[in-house]
Parts: structure tokens; C-alpha cells; sequence
């Protein structure tokens, strides 16, 4: 079984700005619809099932370029998970190609209150070093291919966000679990004059949704 929070452990607190982005996506997560809340509670079993037999839940979000949604999504999760104090739990993302993290969902993300620095910004798949708060260790994101070798091989959940990667892989390796939850490309807005409205919604979608699914951990 998993041990209960330490009460004399603080819970690691959240860059201030991510934090207020959080708060103000509370209460929206009451309006994710019946279909997609379904997904979520599957992936939200799937990590309470793991914690109860004091294993690692590993989540492993998954897109065609890895280059935008996967990357929100395991960042979000990230971040959401920590903010809760729930702890064993492991976000990953990855693509069934390599492309790289586009800069319009690194800025969205900055947006939000991460922080990321790219340690390599001249090449062609920059490393970004990225934090959620003060003290805690940062993630390293980059795009990559679903098994990549810092990515898990086996006893993970697979998430599909979007549809083409569901519909390429419907069975993944490995995975324990595999659920679809596709978003809409915000890429569809690249160059527009809607774009940062488009991927700001993006994150949003993303943001409150995982905090549902925080929720039914």
C-alpha cells in the first residue's frame, strides 16, 4: 500500500503564476462532458490501482509530432499532480515521429506560468529544461518517438491526444492501459490572427481536464 503524505512534509508549492493559472481554471472542470470525463476516469483508476499496490503510475501522453499537445498535456499533468500533493505518479510524452517542441506551445505554456529554458535553442530539436516551482526538479522536453529511451517500455497508461495517433496505434506495446482522449490541433490557427487565442483555449481544455482527473485520484 502507499504510505500516507508525511504531515510534516510541506507540499511542494507551484510557481506563483501557474499556481493563479490553476486557480482560475478550478470550477471549469465541472463542464468536461460525459464523453470525455469517461476517458479520464479511466486513466484516474489506472493511477489510483497503482498507487494502492505501491507501484509508480507512469502516464505517457501521446501524439503524432510530439511537438504541441502531448507536450501540454504532460506538463499540465505534471504540474497538477504535484499541486495536489499526490505523489507516485510520472508524466511522460512522446510521438510516432520526432519532429520538435513548437515554439507557440512553449509560449503558451510560459503563458501559464512554467518555466523553460532551452539549453540547445540553435538546434533542430531544442531541449527545453522545464519547472513548476521553486525547488523541485525540472523536466526535460523535447520531442521524441513513443519509445525513445527515456520514455517507459512497459506499466505505463497510454493517453492519445490526438486522432491520428489513436487511429496509428491502436494497440501500444507495452501499456497497461490505453485511452483516447483527442484534442483539436491548435495548429489549425498557426499564422493566423486567431493563433494565441486558439492555443491559449488549447491549454485551457487541456488544464481543466486534468485537473478533473487529479480530482478522481
Amino acid at each position: 500500500m502507499t504510505p500516507p503524505p508525511d504531515p510534516t512534509i510541506p507540499t511542494p508549492r507551484l510557481h506563483r503564476a501557474l499556481e493563479r493559472y490553476f486557480a482560475a481554471c478550478e470550477g471549469a472542470e465541472r463542464r468536461v462532458p460525459a464523453s470525455r470525463r469517461r476517458a479520464l476516469d479511466v486513466v484516474a483508476t489506472y493511477v489510483r490501482r497503482q498507487r494502492a499496490d505501491g507501484a509508480v503510475a507512469r502516464l505517457v501522453f501521446i501524439c503524432t509530432h510530439n511537438s504541441r499537445r502531448s507536450h501540454m498535456a504532460q506538463l499540465f499533468a505534471h504540474a497538477a499532480f504535484i499541486r495536489a500533493g499526490i505523489l507516485g505518479v510520472e508524466t511522460y510524452s512522446g510521438g510516432t515521429e520526432a519532429t520538435a517542441v513548437n515554439l507557440r506551445a512553449v509560449e503558451v505554456l510560459r503563458g501559464a506560468g512554467f518555466r523553460i529554458e532551452a539549453a540547445n535553442a540553435s538546434s533542430a530539436n531544442p531541449r527545453y529544461r522545464v519547472t513548476v516551482g521553486e525547488g523541485l526538479a525540472p523536466l526535460v522536453a523535447f520531442s521524441k518517438q513513443l519509445f525513445e529511451p527515456s520514455n517507459p517500455r512497459r506499466n505505463f497508461a497510454a493517453v492519445m491526444t490526438c486522432a491520428d495517433a489513436d487511429i496509428a496505434c491502436p494497440v501500444v506495446e507495452g501499456a497497461d492501459v490505453r485511452v483516447a482522449l483527442p484534442y483539436v490541433d491548435p495548429k489549425r490557427a498557426d499564422g493566423t490572427v486567431h493563433e494565441h487565442s486558439i492555443y491559449e483555449a488549447s491549454a485551457q481544455e487541456i488544464a481543466r481536464e486534468l485537473l478533473y482527473l487529479v480530482a478522481g485520484v
